[in-house]
């Protein structure tokens, strides 16, 4: 059984739906350990109620380097294949990425490369973008910048607040992070240069 590692600060929504999927027997694996820099994150509960470990490794007043190696120590005491980022609003080291050569993840609430970094479904929304949508990426040192996995696009309403349109990128979200971690631990993938080629079922 593969073992999926998340990282988290908020929520855990995105959490959520991945630990339901891995019940279901449909996410190719079982999320192994849950790790937050916020002692109060709502995810930790989410985490905790699904009977899955979730522990905190507080990120203050410790070189962001020596935060990394706590959490990769944690992660590989877990034997974990693939991490996730679900809502955590760090950045990461050098060190830990090299650690997980296309095994790290995330998802971001925009169709990327438009609108990286903080607050993408309100710079889509004022920007007065048509369509909006979300993002599953391998992570790499530049900021929302590796190779695209999945992507679904959300169509923006006439009558749309950023709260609205945030509401059913959500949504979306929920569909295609499940699906992308499928596939990447499924392993029949390649990347070319930059564009990420799932081989045929």
């Amino acid at each position: 059984m593969k073992k999926v590692g998340v990282l988290v600060s908020g929520r855990g929504s995105n959490l959520q739906t991945l630990i339901a999927t891995a019940r279901e027997g449909q996410l190719g694996g079982e999320v192994a350990v849950v790790i937050s820099n916020v002692a109060d994150a709502p995810a930790l509960d989410k985490a905790r109620a699904a009977g899955v470990p979730a522990l905190v490794c507080d990120h203050r007043g410790q070189a962001r380097e020596e935060h990394d190696r706590r959490m990769l120590g944690v992660l590989r005491e877990h034997g974990v294949d693939l991490v996730c980022l679900a809502g955590y609003m760090r950045l990461l080291s050098s060190p830990f990425l090299a650690a997980w050569p296309h095994r790290l993840v995330n998802i971001h609430p925009s169709l990327l490369p438009a609108f990286p970094g903080l607050d993408a479904q309100r710079q889509a929304w004022e920007h007065g973008v048509k369509v909006a949508g979300a993002t599953v990426h391998l992570v790499e040192e530049a900021l929302d910048a590796g190779p695209i996995v999945m992507q679904e696009a959300v169509a923006v309403r006439a009558d749309d607040t950023p709260d609205t349109l945030a509401g059913r990128i959500l949504e979306a979200e929920h569909r295609i992070y499940p699906r992308a971690v499928r596939l990447l631990l499924g392993g029949r993938w390649r990347l070319e240069g930059r564009r990420f080629i799932a081989d045929p079922e």
